[in-house]
C-alpha cells in the first residue's frame, strides 16, 4: 500500500496556511499535511525533520525568503519537491524559481484552480510553470 502524499505548507500569513490546508483537506482528504512553517528558517528545519514530499513555499516572508529557503532545501537531498506560492508574477520570477531547483510555482491568486493540479504534478514527478507570462495589452487604438 502506497503511503499519502505528505505537505508541509509554509507562509508567513496563518490565514493562507488555513486556506491552503483547507483546499487540500477537502480536495485530497487522503493527503497529509505535515506540518507549517512561517519563515524560509522554519521551512529548512522542517524540511530536514519532516522529509515532505511536497513543499508548498511562499516567496516573501520575514526572516529568510521562500526562494533562498529553496536553495537551500534542494542542497539537503531528501525528495522533496518544492512549490512556489505566491502574489508575485513575472518572467524574472520564473527564471529564479527555476534556478533554485522549485518543481513549480502557483499564484496565490489561481490557488483554487492550479494548487491541487500543481501538486498531482509535482507527485507523477513533473513540474508546473503555468506556461508563459502573457502581458497585458489595453487599448488596441490604430
Amino acid at each position: 500500500m502506497a503511503l499519502s502524499p505528505r505537505i508541509l505548507i509554509v507562509d508567513d500569513h496563518e490565514v493562507v496556511r488555513q486556506g491552503v490546508r483547507t483546499i487540500v483537506q477537502k480536495s485530497r482528504p487522503e493527503w497529509q499535511v505535515i506540518g507549517e512553517a512561517v519563515n524560509g528558517i522554519e521551512a529548512i528545519e522542517a524540511a530536514k525533520l519532516h522529509d515532505p514530499d511536497i513543499i508548498i513555499l511562499d516567496i516573501t516572508m520575514p526572516v529568510m525568503s521562500g526562494l533562498e529557503a529553496a536553495s537551500h532545501i534542494t542542497k539537503l537531498g531528501n525528495h522533496s519537491s518544492i512549490l512556489i506560492f505566491t502574489m508575485h508574477e513575472s518572467e524574472r520570477l520564473m527564471a529564479e524559481v527555476r534556478e533554485v531547483g522549485a518543481q513549480g510555482i502557483v499564484h496565490k491568486s489561481k490557488a483554487g484552480r492550479d494548487l491541487i493540479l500543481a501538486i498531482d504534478t509535482l507527485l507523477g514527478g513533473g513540474t508546473f510553470f503555468g506556461g508563459p507570462l502573457k502581458p497585458i495589452i489595453s487599448g488596441g487604438g490604430k
